[in-house]
């Protein structure tokens, strides 16, 4: 019998973390023991995407329920518009108890930091945070915590439940730095993923031939833009030059990978602390356990780190949640959702009405998505769009696109449109489509194919479609 109860919430988010570097996920390059034991419990999202791939963004969007052109948080380097609710501040006027730790990462500004109206209790790192040791920020001042800063968050999340009345429902953000770079591992876990071990991406040695220049252009490539510093170790000297370009990035890949999955570790120890504490004091059952990431990674795909593209490693978000009086264990779900449907989804949870609660949200309740029961008109694709053009370190160009199950297209338009921490430079503009079903790793793309023009034409007008639905403009360039 569902219980009756508000349920609790625990929403564990990572910064960077990839699907396919999660075992629940068929990882073929590490092990997730303890967030696994979320997905054996209860669901499994298989088509879980981000409507911005990048962190601040879609922090704001989890929060919301808007995109980036709502809340106003287009790159890294926009304040969120604080005028749009969120759910958190939802949940507290409801009842609930709410606490955020850990990576906050929305705005640079003193008023940006979380508000009282959101949290109950808070304490965030400022920016990206440190790994060792690192600087906090809470209502009280900065202070330096000692330790390795994924046992802190932890730490100071657990004490929170602890000091808590155990009749009122709650819900903490349990929010970590990991595995964001630079990639430093706890020392216990250095011995993991020995150099040499690691399994290499098929497209690790992608030569975009198919690919816009905007593709080309990037610079995330682990053979070239990876530094020694990222590594923490010297290249040889053998490995300089163009003739070794394979063999440098065989190298840089195998330090990259062992120091980003060895943070992973620390991660995956944590989340087994957090379900046993929930075990340990009778609160499994009716607590709702969330785990994701802010969007996907390049794990050497198309011979790539970091994230940005609309390329499904970079799209797709983990999602793994349990709820035992509620999502039967073992379920899997096919049907699309984004992170612009979380804060809808945990205040139905709740028992609260979305669109009373959070009207400005353009998200929508996956509750019954979750418990196996899709509803016949449940969205079949999804809008992204990435603003932060031409950034100084990454140079990915502005670019908008819709996925469905079977099809990709991307309009990379390439104007900053003055966003923030983008370029004013223009380029071309290009188009891409891909064929999901036929070529999964997206190396081929079909956009000027005539075999595929009535295919593209659909995808466009879905694509116009989704645009209205949203209330975003179609790009349309300006005369400079």
């Amino acid at each position: 019998m569902p219980s009756t109860a508000r349920p609790n919430i625990v929403f564990i988010l990572t910064d960077d973390h990839a699907a396919h570097a999660i075992s629940a996920y068929g990882s073929r390059v590490n092990s997730t023991p303890h967030i696994d034991r979320i997905a054996a419990d209860g669901a499994r999202l298989n088509a879980c995407y981000c409507t911005n791939s990048i962190c601040s963004p879609s922090r704001a969007s989890i929060l919301s329920g808007t995109y980036s052109h709502i809340n106003g948080v287009t790159s890294i380097y926009s304040e969120i518009d604080y005028r749009v609710p969120n759910f958190t501040a939802c949940l507290r006027r409801a009842g609930y108890r709410t606490a955020m730790f850990g990576k906050w990462h929305l705005g640079h500004h003193q008023n940006s930091l979380p508000r009282a109206e959101d949290f109950d209790t808070w304490q965030v790192f400022p920016g990206q945070g440190e790994y060792n040791n690192p600087t906090m920020i809470s209502v009280e001042g900065e202070r330096i915590m000692a330790g390795y800063a994924t046992d802190i968050v932890t730490d100071l999340s657990l004490s929170w439940l602890d000091e808590g009345n155990r009749d009122q429902p709650f819900c903490v953000m349990i929010h970590h730095k990991a595995p964001h770079r630079p990639w430093i591992p706890d020392p216990k876990h250095r011995d993991l993923y020995p150099i040499g071990t690691i399994a290499e991406p098929e497209t690790l040695f992608d030569d975009y031939s198919t690919k816009s220049r905007a593709v080309h252009e990037a610079r995330m490539r682990v053979g070239e833009d990876l530094t020694d510093d990222d590594v923490k170790e010297h290249l040889p000297n053998n490995l300089v030059g163009a003739e070794h370009q394979m063999e440098r990035t065989r190298w840089y890949y195998q330090r990259y990978m062992r120091d980003y999955l060895q943070t992973i570790q620390s991660v995956d120890d944590n989340v087994g602390r957090v379900l046993d504490y929930l075990d340990d004091h009778g609160l499994s059952n009716n607590t709702l356990v969330v785990y994701t990431s802010d969007q996907g990674f390049f794990l050497g795909d198309h011979g790539w780190y970091d994230k940005r593209f609309i390329y499904d490693e970079s799209l797709q978000m983990p999602f793994l949640v349990k709820w035992p009086s509620q999502i039967p264990a073992g379920t899997q779900v096919s049907e699309i959702v984004t992170n612009v449907d979380f804060a809808a989804t945990f205040l139905e949870a709740c028992g609260l009405v979305p669109e009373v609660e959070l009207p400005t949200s353009q998200g929508r309740s996956a509750l019954e998505v979750l418990r196996g029961n899709a509803p016949d008109d449940w969205p079949r694709s999804m809008y992204y769009r990435y603003w932060e053009h031409d950034d100084p370190n990454h140079h990915v160009w502005a670019h908008y696109g819709i996925r469905t199950k079977t099809h990709k297209l991307i309009y990379f338009y390439a104007d900053g449109l003055g966003t923030d921490g983008s370029s004013d430079l223009l380029y071309p503009p290009e188009w891409e489509m891909y064929d999901l079903e036929a070529d999964p790793h997206e190396l081929n793309n079909i956009a000027h194919e005539p075999a595929y023009a009535t295919i593209r034409t659909e995808l466009e007008s879905e694509l116009l479609r989704l645009q209205r639905h949203y209330r975003d403009q179609p790009y349309r360039r300006a005369a400079r």
